[in-house]
């Protein structure tokens, strides 16, 4: 290799560093991240989408047709409310009775390696074979037993084949509610037919069209690698942003209305394709034809 090589070879490198690290502008996500789905606002951790709030919810988490879903491997169920206060979501299975609508129902269950459990809800089983039992401890609460008696007033238990006032013998307040060794409400092994959960009773707790229906659950945070995550979370949304992460490392990131993501904050991002001015392009276009160049030069000078 000649003295010019020796020469030019370093200067090659140190252009190439220099023009590789000079910052341009960060790429969309697309689409951008959803801030709200329906009526429900949507803040750190929960996020719809991959990338967008903690990769803890992804892919439980869903919100087709604006209506705020949760998935898991026994069904989808809508969610409707959430209370970040208190880190609980509430959702309302379809196939839950309700004294207005009473029905067989299939088995609820949560993943057990996911972010939710079950939180402060009331399960009542309903038309039963059996009072249910986990070996031989019995799972019913007998000083609840007059929720069984004023759930059994509504007109639509006749639809499990139930008179009305049926025996409450039928019934059990599952209480403290558990959802087994493998995260389910397992309908079929504890023989009743349905179930309904209860939030709340109200004022009147022996009207059951007064009381909240409902499964409460409770979520935990975390998730992505970020030491200072609640300030720098807090300005993103701040500025209009989603707190979102990016894969492998899961790196805290704000993704913008637009689609640009950011370390910081989206105040003063703009679309890279259609809102920046030309020469920015123009700019990013000539960097990658400079390092082409210098690619081919420096091959040349090493022969």
């Amino acid at each position: 290799m000649d003295k010019r090589s020796l020469f030019t070879l370093p200067l090659l490198h140190s252009i190439f560093i220099i023009t590789l690290y000079t910052p341009t502008r960060t790429l969309a996500i697309v689409p951008a991240c959803k801030n709200k789905c329906g009526s429900l606002p949507l803040k750190y951790p929960l996020g719809v989408g991959f990338g967008c709030g903690s990769p803890r919810f992804y892919p439980s988490l869903s919100c087709p047709n604006d209506e705020l879903l949760l998935t898991t491997h026994t069904g989808s169920y809508p969610i409707s409310s959430l209370s970040y206060t208190t880190s609980t979501l509430t959702i309302t299975p379809l196939s839950m009775s309700t004294c207005s609508s009473m029905q067989s129902s299939s088995n609820f269950g949560l993943d057990w390696n996911g972010p939710f459990q079950l939180g402060p809800s009331l399960f009542i089983l309903l038309s039963c074979l059996s009072p249910p039992n986990y070996k031989t401890t019995s799972l019913c609460d007998p000083s609840n037993a007059h929720l069984c008696a004023a759930l059994y007033t509504c007109p639509t238990v006749t639809s499990f084949g139930l008179p009305l006032f049926a025996s409450t013998n039928s019934c059990c307040v599952y209480s403290p509610a558990s959802l087994g060794p493998k995260g389910d409400l397992d309908l079929q092994g504890l023989k009743c037919a349905g179930y309904a959960s209860v939030l709340s009773l109200g004022d009147m707790p022996t009207d059951p069209t007064q009381w909240q229906y409902g499964v409460a659950l409770k979520y935990s945070e975390g998730g992505i690698d970020n030491y200072n995550l609640a300030t720098a979370c807090n300005g993103c949304e701040m500025s209009g942003g989603v707190c979102g992460y990016a894969p492998p490392r899961n790196y805290f990131i704000c993704v913008c209305s637009n689609g640009a993501n950011t370390s910081t904050d989206c105040n003063g991002q703009v679309d890279f394709w259609s809102s920046a001015p030309k020469h920015d392009i123009g700019i990013f276009a000539i960097k990658k034809a400079w390092l082409g160049w210098l690619v081919v030069l420096g091959f040349v000078l090493a022969a």
